[in-house]
């Protein structure tokens, strides 16, 4: 009945081998006969760089047990962009061609923002040249910013990751009597979900951070100061979280920006947690340190949510799902439908609603004095964080899959 071929891009997450491990166990009990991976994204495509994820299952019954709890990304990415669809680039007849090769009758990618605009590309060029290739996006980014879904796999384990991650920062931070602030900065260009993840370190045996900003409202440096000069009066230890991508009123980073760009015409930004330290110790003279919190929540299975690993799994059976009922150019998402008790639904939207938009944290969800979150953030934020997944351990040492 011909085969599908699947593949992941952008960053990587603690949860996306979860969704690949999806996508087969939904192939294996399709109308599917061979699943193809591509290695490294798109490019694996147009390099001939495939395997057969068929023989891989079969010569490992353990495979997908082990694939669905190691973190990264079991085939590789890539952060390549697409040109145009109507610019009558070459690269969108080598695709196709390679799609016959296989006899490719559906595709799947695995990402986040750009990766859903490449499925939106190649959709819109599978319509134009009336090819009946199926091709569906399946959510991925730890930074929780995709539109239309309710959230985002990858981001409840590292949401689990940073707010454990805080708490240990507190407990550290509070063992002197000595004045001190300690500031935590979050991976946020544009949106602070990552960063508003630390307020559930505010529990019944932490205190958690005392001060929380995000991108989505302006940043005023003197407020800021004022706020810890308020605080140092009440506590001797102040734990702050800042995202990577906080601005000013101007729009201007408050981090100072490497006047670089990455291929997809991001800003690479550096250092906003060591600007504010800089700041704090010269405005208020007490002991200052930072601490940025960069990539490690992206790989950090041994801290993962088990909801966010079934949710993955399930994204990719259900992606598989729609592609045999015909969907196409679609990503598919999670609908939240109850809170307490937490239950979710699975659907599909439209890849042109999502491709290149960017959800950000909803301003109701942001104090009136711009420093903490409300309770409705931390009733969206908690169920996504629950369970721990069983996980083997050779030496001491978690054991993952390789390729």
């Amino acid at each position: 009945m011909g085969n599908i071929i699947v593949a992941q891009s952008g960053g990587p997450t603690v949860a996306i081998n979860a969704s690949l491990a999806g996508v087969i166990e939904g192939a294996l009990s399709s109308k599917y006969d061979t699943i193809y991976g591509s290695i490294n994204g798109i490019t694996g495509i147009i390099d001939d760089n495939i395997i057969n994820l068929s023989e891989v299952v079969k010569s490992d019954s353990n495979f997908l047990k082990k694939l669905k709890v190691t973190p990264a990304m079991y085939l590789g990415s890539c952060r390549f962009k697409l040109p145009s669809v109507t610019s009558n680039d070459p690269i969108y007849n080598t695709l196709f061609q390679q799609f016959k090769k296989y006899d490719i009758e559906a595709f799947f990618y695995i990402g986040g923002n750009d990766s859903m605009d490449t499925v939106d590309k190649l959709s819109a060029y599978a319509k134009s040249i009336d090819s009946p290739i199926r091709f569906i996006g399946v959510p991925k980014t730890v930074d929780n910013d995709l539109c239309v879904t309710d959230h985002t796999p990858g981001f409840g384990s590292a949401a689990k990751y940073i707010a454990t991650t805080t708490m240990e920062v507190i407990y550290d931070a509070k063992i002197y009597n000595t004045p001190s602030v300690t500031i935590i900065e979050v991976m946020g260009r544009d949106a602070g979900w990552l960063t508003a993840a630390t307020s559930l370190a505010r529990n019944n045996c932490c205190c958690g951070p005392d001060l929380i900003y995000l991108p989505e409202v302006p940043f005023d440096t003197e407020v800021f100061v004022n706020d810890l000069s308020k605080l140092l009066k009440e506590k001797t230890n102040i734990v702050v979280a800042v995202s990577e991508g906080i601005r000013d009123a101007k729009g201007e980073y408050i981090s100072a920006s490497t006047g670089q760009l990455d291929n997809f015409g991001h800003a690479q930004l550096s250092g906003a947690g060591k600007t504010l330290e800089y700041i704090v110790k010269d405005k208020l003279g007490v002991k200052v340190r930072s601490i940025e919190v960069n990539v490690l929540q992206r790989a950090a299975a041994h801290m993962s949510s088990l909801t966010d690993l079934q949710e993955s799994v399930e994204l990719g059976k259900h992606g598989v799902q729609f592609a045999e009922e015909g969907v196409t150019g679609a990503m598919v998402v999670l609908n939240r439908t109850s809170n307490a008790p937490y239950t979710v639904d699975y659907s599909h939207a439209t890849i042109s609603d999502i491709a290149n938009e960017a959800k950000e944290v909803p301003q109701e969800w942001i104090n009136d004095s711009h420093n903490w979150v409300t309770d409705e953030m931390l009733e969206y934020l908690k169920p996504l964080v629950i369970g721990e997944p069983e996980l083997e351990y050779e030496n001491g040492l978690p054991v993952y899959v390789t390729r």
